[in-house]
């Protein structure tokens, strides 16, 4: 009797947090370990373009990053794309963006997307479904020192990076994400 109480006590629950541990480190499948490796390479280029970000990835609570998002437009315009919100630091889920806009516009691009959260509760809307972006929400293009003089705003900071492509636009429009968490 001894030997089974033993057994339940020690290595019961070991054998438990073994088994959480490995569901945990697999619940992320291929398509969302390639987005995080996509994720961290635009993380990477968006530092390339302005060595002051390294300070905003390292310093926010939080963010997301598209490092592949698609516009298109001819008078209607869309653009959608996945990333990787991470906290802290760390991955900890999926987002995708939509966006629809009206307008004089024609053309198609490709781009990267980052948005800073500068805190709990900024990311916390955002993991919610409780967050998008109306048609005065600004962007910030990245190029050497643009991130020098932005500040958060409602909680968030948004830079982008043209890929490729010619977009031409005077339109209106916003952006909602979905987030799922890992």
């Amino acid at each position: 009797m001894k030997k089974n109480t033993i057994f339940r006590r020690t290595v019961m629950p070991l054998l438990m947090a073994a088994l959480f541990v490995s569901v945990s480190a697999f619940s992320q499948n291929s398509k969302d370990k390639r987005l995080i490796e996509d994720s961290k390479e635009s993380q990477a280029a968006f530092v390339k373009s302005d060595s002051l970000m390294q300070s905003l990835f390292a310093n926010s609570y939080g963010y997301v990053i598209f490092p592949n998002i698609g516009k298109g437009a001819i008078g209607i315009g869309g653009a959608a794309g996945n990333g990787i919100v991470f906290e802290k630091g760390t991955p900890v889920g999926s987002a995708k963006m939509k966006q629809v806009s009206i307008g004089f516009q024609f053309g198609g691009q490709t781009y990267r997307e980052v948005i800073f959260f500068e805190n709990q509760a900024a990311l916390d809307r955002f993991k919610e479904n409780k967050f998008e972006f109306a048609a005065q929400a600004s962007a910030v293009a990245v190029t050497k020192g643009a991130s020098t003089n932005v500040k958060y705003r409602d909680g968030v900071m948004v830079f982008t990076q043209e890929k490729r492509g010619l977009m031409y636009e005077a339109s209106i429009g916003g952006q909602k994400f979905d987030y799922t968490s890992f």
